[in-house]
Order: structure tokens, then C-alpha cells, then sequence
């Protein structure tokens, strides 16, 4: 099933939306995961239907959106297992492995185990989000993510009382990862993590589409993290470990530069990076004279999740 989940950001800010035509139309990312085996599907018999025609849909209707070029969304992506520029990152990309695909969720559970990602989306519902998405550089967009709460996943497994954070942890493939070869910048594979409330957030999200279709390689294909209100590399990419913890994990962009790149990394424009201001942000998209958009605190969604945070000093806790 998937459900349509409107806020508060108007059309105008839309980065590369497609126009919706349609109440039927549900995204190919279940195509994509679910297709590989045999008989797991039957409308793979008809490569002529619909995206997803014959599985039920929530309420999937929409205003049309004018769109922007999706290729600018697919070839401006960051991913530096492959390289450390973002179009040579999404050509290369184009060489992962995603087919078959596992996630492997273990630690403070009672269900520990690995399952199968076209298991997992069976046991879910997909939910079209349009959320903001601000980059630690200083860009953002706003994306049209397709997928499924985190925490309705976690709970299947029965977290224990002393589940306290989550760990994600990203494919390693590095006889075509270049950078991962190459032992270069981060310590590899790249690892990310939440604290277990800000997991279970209902705006925290797996992403497995966006923009209506599947998840490109380049985007986090076939599984990648979305929590809107931080930093954009805390929204780890091709994930296949999820452990729940009792104490903190080290991640890889905090373990590289803890001064730069905190553990929490909410968006806040009251606190600077080291080199640059986050006050403000350029839209990708905008024309050359558009003004740079005002950051918000915690990207705009302050209001859903300021409570996370209440008794933190947020300059500290960075």
C-alpha cells in the first residue's frame, strides 16, 4: 500500500518533481527489488502495465507539480565510495551490485536476522514524502522520497529495553568502489547512526523510490536512511546492517572530523561549520539571481521533533 503525506512546502520549492497523473500510479521501486526472483511478482509478466497497476494504493492524488530536470537531482549526489566528484560518483555508481539485496538487523532484539528486501517491503507500507533535504555544504532540494517508516520496521524485530541507538552500515564492494579500494578519506564501509527515539520518528524514513520511480544507484539504491531535519550525509545509502545499540556508534564522517561533522548534525543555521557559514543555502534548480534560502532550524520541522531535543545544548550537541 502506499499513502500520499502532504506538508507544508509549496510547489514552487519542488526540486525535479514528476507530475503525478493519476490515482493508480504507485512507484517501480517494488518492481525493482521484488522482480528478481521467479514467481515473486506476476505483473512482471506484463512489462506493458502500469507501475505497480495491480497492487492496492492508499490515497495517491496530488496537485500537479511543475517539474525541474530530474537529471539534475541524479547526477548532484555525493557518494564518495565511488568518487569525489558528484557526476563522475553517478556514472560509476551504475556498476553496484543491488540484486539480491539483504538487510541484516541485529543487536539489542529479540528477533535478530537477515531478511530479504523484497520481505521486508511485503511487511510495509510505502508512503510517497516530500521532505527538504539540506546538504552539510551549503545546497539543498526538496526530493519526493517513496518509502516506509523506520520505526514500523524496527518494531518487527522487538527492540529490548536497552536499545538506546542504530547503527547502519553501507555495502561494501570495493573491487568497484574505487575510493573504498583505495582506502581513501573515510574508514570503510561507511557507517552512520541515530539515537533509537530519533529512529523511531514517524518522518524518519528507508527510502526505496523518489520522484515516482525507482531509486536510482546513485540516489542509495536500493535502501538508503532519510531523516529530513539533518545534515544529508547522516541519510546513509545502500544500507545492509541495522544494529541496535546501547551506546552511541562511532561514524565514519564524525570519526574523521568531530570538530566538523557532529554525531547529531541537525540542520542549524546559528551553528557554523568550520569553514563556512549554514546560515543560508543555495536551491538547486535556482537561477543565477534567485536568493539564497534562509536554513531553517532543523530544516523546517522543527515542530515535529524540536522535543527530541529539549534538554540538549544544541551548539555542544552539534
Amino acid at each position: 500500500m502506499i499513502i500520499k503525506t502532504k506538508n507544508d512546502i509549496p510547489a514552487s520549492e519542488i526540486t525535479d518533481p514528476l507530475i503525478f497523473r493519476g490515482r493508480r500510479k504507485i512507484i517501480k521501486a517494488v518492481l525493482a527489488v521484488m522482480g528478481a526472483g521467479a514467481g515473486i511478482s506476476p505483473i512482471l509478466a506484463d512489462s506493458n502495465k502500469p507501475a505497480w497497476a495491480d497492487l492496492p494504493t492508499g490515497d495517491f492524488s496530488a496537485d500537479l507539480l511543475t517539474p525541474t530536470p530530474a537529471e539534475l537531482i541524479k547526477n548532484y549526489t555525493n557518494y564518495y565510495e565511488f568518487s569525489f566528484n558528484k557526476k563522475d560518483a553517478a556514472n560509476l555508481a551504475q556498476n553496484l551490485r543491488t540484486d539480491p539485496w539483504s538487510v541484516e538487523i541485529s543487536g539489542e532484539v529479540e528477533k535478530p536476522g537477515s531478511y530479504y528486501l523484497e520481505d521486508v517491503l511485503r511487511q510495509q507500507t510505502l508512503q510517497e514524502r516530500i521532505y527538504r533535504f539540506r546538504c552539510v555544504e551549503g545546497w539543498s532540494m526538496v526530493v519526493p522520497w517513496v518509502g516506509f517508516s523506520l520505526g514500523e520496521l524496527l518494531k518487527t524485530v522487538k527492540p529490548l529495553s536497552t536499545a538506546q541507538f542504530v547503527k547502519f552500515t553501507a555495502v561494501y564492494q570495493p573491487e568497484i568502489m574505487l575510493k573504498q579500494r583505495n582506502n581513501a578519506m573515510l574508514e570503510w564501509p561507511y557507517v552512520e547512526g541515530l539515537r533509537i527515539d530519533e529512529a523511531m520518528h514517524p518522518l524518519t524514513i528507508l527510502a526505496v523510490g523518489m520522484y515516482g520511480d525507482i531509486l536510482p544507484k546513485q540516489n542509495g539504491a536500493p535502501l538508503r536512511l532519510v531523516v529530513p531535519w539533518k545534515y544529508g550525509f547522516k541519510s546513509i545509502k545502500a544500507i545492509v546492517k541495522i544494529e541496535l545499540l546501547k551506546r552511541p556508534p562511532v561514524t565514519s564522517w564524525n570519526q574523521f572530523a568531530p570538530n566538523e561533522y557532529g554525531f547529531y548534525s541537525n540542520v542549524n543555521p546559528a551553528v557554523a561549520h568550520p569553514r563556512w557559514s549554514q546560515s543560508s543555502e543555495r536551491q538547486l534548480g535556482s537561477g543565477f539571481f534567485t536568493p539564497r534560502r534562509q536554513t531553517e532550524l532543523f530544516n523546517g520541522y522543527g515542530e515535529q521533533v524540536a522535543s527530541l531535543y529539549s534538554d540538549m545544548d544544541l551548539r555542544h550537541f552539534f
